[in-house]
């Protein structure tokens, strides 16, 4: 079993930056591909931004060039830098695994508010 945590939410003023984290324990070994997703109020869960093992990386329309998707496999951590944030951004943040023995695990997730 894998499990995940994610950290690092809050609330920031428009412009502003925050950075999420997020832990995998357990099985990690199998880990190759890590997203983060985000569900901002009444609407559905979307894609974010995606990293494997390598270091490929894929982001969304909506935030390339702002956040950047990162990780520490020494840690077990993958990362989500976000800069230039605009209200839009509110959301909860989750992370998830992607493909392999332990595809489609999530966080419980972690609330970003960005005021303007």
């Amino acid at each position: 079993q894998v499990q995940l945590v994610e950290s690092g939410g809050g609330l920031a003023q428009a412009g502003g930056s925050l950075r999420l984290s997020c832990v995998a324990s357990g099985s990690t070994f199998s880990i190759n591909i890590m997203a983060w997703y985000r569900q901002a109020p009444g609407k559905e869960r979307e894609w974010v931004a995606t990293i494997n093992n390598s270091g490929t990386t894929h982001y969304a329309g909506f935030v390339k060039g702002r956040f950047t998707i990162s990780r520490d496999n020494a840690k077990n951590t993958v990362y989500l830098q976000m800069n230039s944030l605009k209200p839009e951004d509110t959301a909860v943040y989750y992370c998830r695994i992607l493909g392999g023995r332990y595809d489609g695990t999530w966080g419980q997730g972690t609330l970003v508010t960005v005021s303007v």
